[in-house]
């Protein structure tokens, strides 16, 4: 089972995870939309990161823990490549680790401006989530 997939949508980036349970769909998609940006095979590990959402509902939990993630990336120029995610009702666990973007080691791939709502599917039973990204 491939980690991520990037599914066919007109204009934006659209992720599903997948995973044996929910939480390991979660950290797969983080995965995805850290390695759509950068790809991550050149990315180590060397500064972890401990991140906690809370949101009104399981998609605005997820909504949220993206959105962070992708603040960090931005704002700390940090490419995170691994996750470990715990979920506990609406609330979101995630510890990370990644390393500062380094543009003459890594291959850039795209930029991902925000997450959305829009078509947003969390599966409990396959399962997996699906998340469209604004690029």
């Amino acid at each position: 089972m491939e980690r991520y997939e990037v599914l066919d949508h007109t204009a934006d980036l659209m992720i599903r995870g997948n995973g044996r349970t929910l939480e390991e769909c979660y950290a797969n998609l983080a995965y995805g939309m850290f390695d759509q940006t950068v790809d991550l095979s050149s990315v180590r590990p060397l500064e972890s990161m401990h991140v906690e959402v809370e949101g009104e509902d399981d998609e605005d939990a997820l909504y949220s823990l993206l959105s962070e993630l992708l603040f960090i990336e931005d704002y700390d120029n940090i490419i995170m490549c691994q996750f470990s995610v715990s979920i506990d009702g609406t609330r979101i666990t995630c510890d990370c680790a990644g390393e500062k973007l380094d543009r003459s080691r890594m291959r850039v791939r795209g930029e991902i401006k925000a997450v959305t709502y829009h078509m947003m599917e969390i599966d409990r039973e396959k399962p997996s989530v699906t998340v469209l990204f604004d690029v």
